[in-house]
C-alpha cells in the first residue's frame, strides 16, 4: 500500500512539474562542437526524463541478465523445500494417526528434500516412524542425537523420559526430568517429576524451591502452591522434630499458618510449642484446628498436652473439646475415651452410644465393648459389640492409592506422589449391621434368610468353651420353621461337656447368622460351632 501510494504521489509531482513548464514558455539552446541546438524548454524536460527512464531500463535488464542462473536455482531450491515440507507435514499428521507405514515413507521424502540440520523437526518424525514401528532402540538413539542440538535438547530429553517410563526405570525418568526442570522450570511434566524425586529423597528444601519456582512461572494455582507448601513444610517438620527442634517449629508454624484446617500441620506445630513449654499457643492451634475439623490426632495431643495431668483433667479437656464442636461423632468418642480413663462408666456409656447414633463404624462399637468388659465384664455382651464392630463401616483413616496407614505421610508409598493421602474410611465392608435387642426393642423376630451363604467354621479352645455360660433351648414344636429368637446376652454359648445329653428336640439359640452345629460334625467335634 505504501508503494503504491508512493508512485502515485511520484507521477503527480511530474504531472505538477510539467504543467509548470508548460505554463512558463522558455527556449535552451545547446552548442555542442561547433552546432548549436535550440530546443523549447518542455521538449527538453521530456528528452531528460526520457534519457532517465531508459538508462534505468538498461540497468534492470543487466542486472536481471547477471542475476538469471541465481534466481533460477533459487526458484527450484524454494520449490524443493515446499514439497520437503509438505512431506514434513504429512509424516508428522500421519505420525499423529499412528500410521507408522506412511510416516516412515514421508520421513525418507522430507530427508532427501530437506536437510536435517536445517530442519531438527525431522529427527522428531524418523523417532516417531520408528516407536510407531517398535522400535525403540533406534528411537531412543534419535532422542539421544537430540542432546547434541541446543533447539532440541529438551525435545529430547522429554522423548528419553517417557521411554524411561515405558520401561519403568524410575530413576533414569527422574534423572532425564531433572535435567530438563534445570534448563526450563516452566515444563510441568520435568517439575512434576523431579519434585516426586526430591520428596522421595526427603530433600524438602530443594522441593519448596520447586514449589516456588512452579508459583511463579504460574504452573500452579497460588491455593495449590500453598497447599504443597503446607504438605513439605508439615514433613519437614517432622523430619526435624529431634535434630532442629527451632526450625521443626518455624517450619510446622508455617504449614499451620498456610492451611489451619491441615490436622497434621497443626499436630506438628502444637508438639513443637509443648517442647518448648508454649502450652497457651499449641493449645490455641489444636482448637482452631478442631473447629475446622476434628480429629482424632488433635484429641489425642490436646487431652494428653500435660503429661503431668490427672485422668479428671484429661475428661475435662476433652469436654472442653466437646463444647467446641458440638453434636459430632468425633468429640463423643474423644469424650468417651477420656471418660474411661476416669473410670467414668456411665459417662463413657453415653458417650459411646451418642457417637454410635451419629456415626456407626467400627471403632465407636469397639469403644463400647472395652466400656462394658471394664464396668460389667459380660464376655456375652462383649462379643456381642465386637461382632458388631465387625460388621460396622471401618473408621477414617490415612488412605493413598489403596494403602491404608494410621499416619500421615507427605508422599504416596505407591506411586510418590506428593499429597496422596487424604482422610476418609476405607472400603466399606459388606453386608449390613445387625442390631441387639437393646438398640432395637420393638422389633419381636428377625426373619433368617431362605439361603444362608456358606460361613466360615472357628475352632474354640476347650478353655474359651469352658467360660461360656449355659445355653438356652426351645423345643421343635415352639419353633418356627421361617423365624429364629431375637439375640440376646447369652447368644454365644458354649456347647455342653456332654454332648449326648442335649435332646434332639432342642435346640441352640443363636444369632440370625448362626447356623449352629452340624449334627454331622457332633461326633468329630463337639467343641466347633460357628460364630459368624
Amino acid at each position: 500500500m505504501i508503494r503504491i501510494l508512493f508512485f502515485l504521489a511520484v507521477v503527480f509531482a511530474l504531472g505538477l512539474g510539467f504543467a509548470w513548464l508548460a505554463d512558463r514558455p522558455g527556449e535552451m539552446v545547446v552548442t555542442f562542437s561547433g552546432y548549436q541546438y535550440q530546443v523549447s524548454l518542455m521538449v527538453a524536460a521530456v528528452a531528460v526524463v526520457a534519457v532517465v527512464a531508459a538508462v534505468m531500463i538498461a540497468w534492470w535488464l543487466i542486472k536481471s541478465l547477471w542475476n538469471s542462473p541465481y534466481t533460477i536455482s533459487r526458484y527450484f531450491r524454494v520449490r524443493r523445500r515446499d514439497r520437503g515440507y509438505q512431506a514434513l507435514s504429512t509424516g508428522m499428521i500421519a505420525a499423529g494417526a499412528g500410521d507408522g507405514a506412511l510416516a516412515r515413507k514421508k520421513t525418507k521424502e522430507a530427508a532427501k528434500l530437506i536437510r536435517s540440520d536445517q530442519e531438527p523437526l525431522i529427527h522428531l518424525l524418523e523417532a516417531q516412524a520408528s516407536l510407531l514401528e517398535g522400535d525403540h532402540e533406534g528411537a531412543r538413539e534419535k532422542f539421544e542425537t537430540m542432546l547434541d542440538d541446543p533447539e532440541m535438547r529438551l525435545l529430547g530429553l522429554r522423548g528419553l523420559y517417557l521411554e524411561a517410563e515405558r520401561l519403568g526405570d524410575r530413576n533414569a525418568a527422574r534423572h532425564y526430568a531433572g535435567r530438563a526442570a534445570v534448563m526450563a522450570p516452566q515444563l510441568a511434566w520435568a517439575a512434576e517429576s523431579t519434585l516426586e524425586d526430591l520428596t522421595g529423597r526427603g530433600d524438602w528444601d530443594g522441593a519448596l524451591k520447586l514449589v516456588e519456582a512452579q508459583k511463579s512461572t504460574r504452573q500452579i494455582e497460588r491455593d495449590a502452591a500453598n497447599r504443597r507448601r503446607a504438605v513439605l513444610l508439615t514433613a519437614k517438620a517432622q523430619a526435624l522434630a529431634d535434630s532442629d527442634p527451632d526450625a521443626a517449629r518455624t517450619a510446622a508454624l508455617e504449614a499451620n499458618r498456610l492451611r489451619p484446617d491441615f490436622a497434621p500441620a497443626a499436630v506438628a506445630a502444637a508438639k513443637a510449642l509443648f517442647r518448648q513449654n508454649d502450652m497457651r499457643k499449641g493449645s490455641k492451634i489444636l482448637e482452631a484446628a478442631w473447629k475446622a475439623e476434628p480429629h482424632p490426632e488433635i484429641a489425642e495431643l490436646y487431652t494428653h498436652a500435660r503429661p503431668a495431668d490427672a485422668v479428671l483433667d484429661r475428661l475435662n479437656r476433652a469436654k472442653k473439646l466437646q463444647e467446641m464442636k458440638k453434636n459430632h461423632a468425633e468429640s463423643s468418642l474423644t469424650v468417651a475415651r477420656a471418660a474411661l480413663d476416669a473410670q467414668d462408666y456411665k459417662t463413657a456409656r453415653q458417650e459411646a452410644e451418642a457417637a454410635i447414633r451419629m456415626d456407626r463404624r467400627e471403632g465407636a462399637y469397639l469403644l463400647l465393648a472395652d466400656i462394658e468388659e471394664a464396668e460389667t465384664g459380660d464376655q456375652g455382651k462383649v462379643r456381642q459389640l465386637l461382632s458388631k464392630a465387625v460388621r460396622a463401616p471401618r473408621d477414617p483413616a490415612w488412605v493413598a492409592d489403596g494403602v491404608v496407614s494410621e499416619r500421615w505421610a507427605p508422599v504416596s508409598p505407591v506411586t510418590g506422589k506428593l499429597d496422596a493421602f487424604e482422610w476418609r474410611a476405607p472400603m466399606e465392608r459388606l453386608g449390613q449391621l445387625i442390631d441387639s435387642d437393646e438398640d432395637r426393642p420393638e422389633a419381636p423376630s428377625i426373619a433368617a434368610p431362605e439361603k444362608p451363604a456358606k460361613e466360615k467354621m472357628i475352632e474354640l479352645t476347650p478353655a474359651v468353651a469352658a467360660e461360656e455360660p449355659t445355653v438356652a433351648t426351645t423345643t421343635a414344636s415352639e419353633r418356627n420353621e421361617d423365624q429364629v429368637a431375637p439375640i440376646t446376652a447369652a447368644a454365644f454359648a458354649a456347647v455342653p461337656e456332654d454332648a449326648e445329653a442335649v435332646e434332639p428336640a432342642e435346640e441352640l439359640a443363636r444369632l440370625p447368622d448362626d447356623p449352629g452345629v452340624d449334627p454331622d460334625d457332633k461326633e468329630k467335634s463337639p467343641r466347633r460351632f460357628r460364630l459368624f
